[in-house]
């Protein structure tokens, strides 16, 4: 990504809600959309480190940021961050599931409990999300709508309603399997199918439905050092910069899936 700062007027007057937004990429997400003039409400399973996370953003950028608990395997947890992001947004135009969890293990090592909460938590966890924030997505898609249905009707010319956008949180895993991957690479596999599935079922409402998928991200994730291979990985401002350009695509226009790759990966 370069040093030159979104514009603070990129998406002005837009909502937005990033799960898993205290540290990685999905901080980096965070920044990136705030910086872009969008209020925004992240999430870590920590409401102290959220609070935080997003009253270091906020002081850096002069952008509003709200911070939320939120534990995306729990339905309660999920529908109570609905209700908090209605509170402090007032609505919501762009959701980025990006809460996730890395369990490495060969499948004879790798139990039952372990992969269904990678699953819990990559796959259902984006699902549970979507589900309780749909009522606020709608609500911005129909906006986009009935300004597309204005101007057939010959109403004053208006900028055009971008409408409502869901961006998920791939990984190139989701399509190049791995040893010791199983319980991701089904997380990551299934995520893609769902991201396309909601496609189909949502963008005659309005919505939007796009996947980014980047490849290794020197960060902390799965307890790995986010120093480790920096020089050659993806930053995690490398994936927001991906989100940021979905999220600033015009509205006629679908970004539907986004692959990142380091360019200059060691060789084998």
């Amino acid at each position: 990504m370069t040093d030159e700062l979104p514009s603070p007027t990129m998406l002005a007057g837009r909502t937005a809600l990033v799960t898993g937004g205290t540290r990685g990429i999905g901080r980096a997400v965070a920044a990136a959309l705030g910086a872009a003039g969008a209020r925004v409400a992240l999430t870590g399973t920590r409401l102290a480190d959220a609070e935080a996370t997003a009253r270091e953003l906020a002081d850096a950028s002069g952008a509003e940021i709200h911070g939320a608990e939120c534990d995306v395997r729990s339905e309660d947890s999920v529908a109570a961050l609905a209700r908090s992001v209605r509170q402090a947004l007032g609505g919501l135009d762009l959701l980025v599931n990006n809460a996730g969890l890395g369990i490495y293990r060969p499948t004879p090592a790798l139990p039952t409990a372990d992969f269904a909460r990678v699953i819990e938590t990559n796959l259902t966890g984006a699902y549970r999300v979507v589900r309780a924030v749909l009522p606020l997505l709608l609500d911005s898609g129909r906006r986009r709508l009935d300004r597309r249905l204005d101007r057939r009707l010959d109403a004053p010319e208006g900028a055009a309603d971008p409408g409502a956008l869901i961006v998920n949180l791939g990984s190139l895993a989701g399509r190049h399997p791995f040893r010791g991957g199983a319980a991701y690479n089904a997380s990551k596999f299934g995520l893609i199918g769902l991201t396309e599935a909601l496609m189909l079922d949502l963008r005659d409402q309005g919505i939007r439905c796009s996947v980014v998928m980047p490849g290794s991200v020197a960060t902390g994730f799965a307890g790995r050092s986010p120093e480790d291979g920096r020089d050659w990985k993806l930053h995690p401002e490398d994936v927001a910069e991906a989100v940021l350009q979905v999220a600033l695509t015009r509205p006629e226009a679908h970004q539907s899936r986004i692959e990142l790759r380091p360019s200059l990966p060691p060789a084998k």
